[in-house]
């Protein structure tokens, strides 16, 4: 079984660099070099996210669907193309949004598309940790 921290690993945090490396690359028009630096990946890595070969594309899109999530995109992406480095703000607001994620228990539904034999006691006592903000 996985852990909420190897799910944003494995399959959000992916998702969420390809939504702000499009976003950087289309909207704020940045070289792909340029987006790689800032993310911390490589510029094949970007090509890849722009290309949608690289990050689930479905989590990607089911992300794209929460107001408060895009906004929080938004905002990263735009700290980004200003200062093209991750700054205190942006880590924070990174971390905010990964916290997002997990207390609305949107980690779930990646989770349960990742491994579909999660046994139902252990899934009620990690969303009770979660929704308690023990993780």
């Amino acid at each position: 079984m996985l852990l909420p921290s190897e799910i944003e690993a494995k399959s959000l945090i992916p998702a969420v660099r390809a939504i702000l490396a499009r976003k950087l690359t289309g909207e704020y028009d940045m070289k792909e070099e340029v987006v790689a630096k800032v993310l911390g990946v490589t510029q094949a890595a970007v090509s890849n996210y722009v290309r949608g070969t690289r990050g689930d594309t479905e989590l990607m899109s089911k992300l794209s669907l929460v107001d408060q999530i895009i906004e929080m995109i938004e905002d990263i992406a735009r700290d980004l193309a200003s200062n093209k480095a991750y700054t205190p703000y942006t880590m924070s607001k990174f971390i905010e949004l990964c916290n997002y994620i997990r207390h609305s228990l949107i980690i779930c539904d990646i989770h349960h598309n990742i491994e579909s034999n999660i046994d139902e006691g252990v899934c009620q006592l990690c969303k009770g940790n979660l929704m308690s903000g023990r993780f």
